[in-house]
C-alpha cells in the first residue's frame, strides 16, 4: 500500500495499474470467523442449488417452461456466491489484499453479469406468474418451452453483452486519484471516484447500468404485480382469489430477498462506514443463494414432492 500512495504522490497517471488495494474489511477482530460463517453459507447454497438443479433434471414432470426459469436461476445464483467467496478466500485468507488490474475487471465483469441475470430471470418469472393469473386459458400458449428458451438465451445474450460494453468502456479509464478500493471487491461505486476522466460519459455509464440491471426489471415486475391484482379483482370468489393469490407468494419472497437489500444500498450511499458496507454488502450477495431454494422447497408443492424423492433414492442409494 506505501508503493501505491507513493505513486500517486508524485503524480503518476495510471490506464492500466498493475494492481489495485482492497480497504475493506480492515482492522476487524476476528474476522476469519465471519468468513467461516460465510463459507457455510456456501456450502449450504452449493446443497441447496445443486438439489434445485437436479431435481429439474431428473423429475420430468418439472420439465416445464417455468422451471427452466428456475434452473437457470439456481445456476446463476451457484455462479454469483461461488465468485463471492473464492475472491474473500483469496484476499482475507490468504492475506493477498492487492488485486491485479485483469482480476479486478475480471471480477467486476462476472459479479454484474450474474447480478444481471438474477433480475432478469425474477423478471421472467414475473411474466410467467401474470399469464397464469391473467390469461389462464391462454396461459400454455403464452408460456411455452420455445418460448422461454428464446428469452433465457436472450438474457444471457443481453446481459454479457451489456456487461463487455461496460467492461470496455471501464478499461479506458484512467486512475491518478487513488487505487485503493474502499470496498471489498472491484464495483462500478469503487472505481469510478479513482479515475481522472471521469467525465459525463462514465457517469452515464454509472447511471445507466443500475437503471438497465435493476430499475427496468423491478418497474415491470411492479406493473406485472399490478396488473395481476386487476386480474384477481375479477374472480368472483374470495377463496378462487386467495388460491390465485398464492401461487405467487414465492416470487414475491424472492423479488424481496433480491430488490430490497439493492434499494437498501442506493438509499445507505455512502452514508455509512467502508466495514459495515462490506459487511452489508457481503451478506445481500450470500443470502439469497442459499434461501432461493429453501423458499422453492418449503413453498412449492409440486416441487416439494419432487425434491424429497430425489433425498429418498439418494439415502438409499448411499446405504447400499
Amino acid at each position: 500500500m506505501n508503493l501505491i500512495n507513493t505513486a500517486l504522490e508524485d503524480n503518476v497517471t495510471f490506464q492500466r495499474p498493475a494492481q489495485f488495494y482492497i480497504l475493506g474489511f480492515s482492522g476487524i477482530p476476528n474476522l476469519p470467523y465471519y468468513f467461516v460463517f460465510l463459507f457455510v453459507i456456501y456450502i449450504v447454497s452449493v446443497l441447496g442449488n445443486a438439489l434445485v438443479m437436479t431435481a429439474i433434471y431428473v423429475d420430468s414432470s418439472l420439465h416445464t417452461p417455468k422451471y427452466l426459469i428456475v434452473f437457470n436461476l439456481a445456476f446463476v445464483d451457484l455462479c454469483r456466491i461461488s465468485i463471492l467467496v473464492i475472491l474473500l478466500l483469496d484476499t482475507y485468507l490468504i492475506n493477498n489484499q492487492f488485486i491485479s488490474y485483469n482480476k479486478c475487471m475480471t471480477n467486476m465483469l462476472f459479479t454484474y453479469l450474474t447480478l444481471a441475470m438474477q433480475s432478469f430471470n425474477l423478471t421472467m418469472l414475473a411474466y410467467d406468474r401474470l399469464a397464469a393469473i391473467s390469461f389462464p386459458l391462454r396461459y400454455h400458449t403464452l408460456v411455452t418451452r420455445k418460448t422461454m428458451t428464446a428469452f433465457t438465451g436472450a438474457v444471457w445474450l443481453v446481459s454479457v453483452l451489456f456487461n463487455l460494453i461496460n467492461a470496455g468502456a471501464i478499461t479506458r479509464m484512467t486512475f491518478c486519484r487513488s487505487l485503493v478500493i474502499r470496498n471489498y471487491a472491484c464495483d462500478h461505486g469503487s472505481l469510478f471516484p479513482l479515475a481522472c476522466n471521469f467525465n459525463t460519459y462514465y457517469l452515464t455509464l454509472r447511471f445507466i447500468t443500475p437503471v438497465i440491471i435493476v430499475w427496468l426489471p423491478l418497474g415491470f415486475i411492479v406493473v406485472t404485480y399490478v396488473s395481476i391484482g386487476v386480474a384477481l379483482r375479477g374472480v368472483s370468489t374470495r377463496q378462487g382469489r386467495l388460491k390465485a393469490g398464492r401461487t405467487c407468494t414465492t416470487h414475491l419472497m424472492l423479488v424481496a430477498l433480491f430488490y430490497l437489500p439493492l434499494m437498501m444500498n442506493f438509499v445507505l450511499g455512502e452514508g455509512i462506514s467502508i466495514n459495515t458496507k462490506c459487511f452489508y454488502l457481503s451478506l445481500t450477495t450470500a443470502l439469497p443463494p442459499m434461501l432461493n431454494p429453501i423458499i422453492y422447497v418449503l413453498k412449492t408443492d409440486e416441487f416439494k414432492v419432487s425434491a424429497m424423492k430425489l433425498v429418498k433414492t439418494s439415502s438409499s442409494f448411499l446405504k447400499l
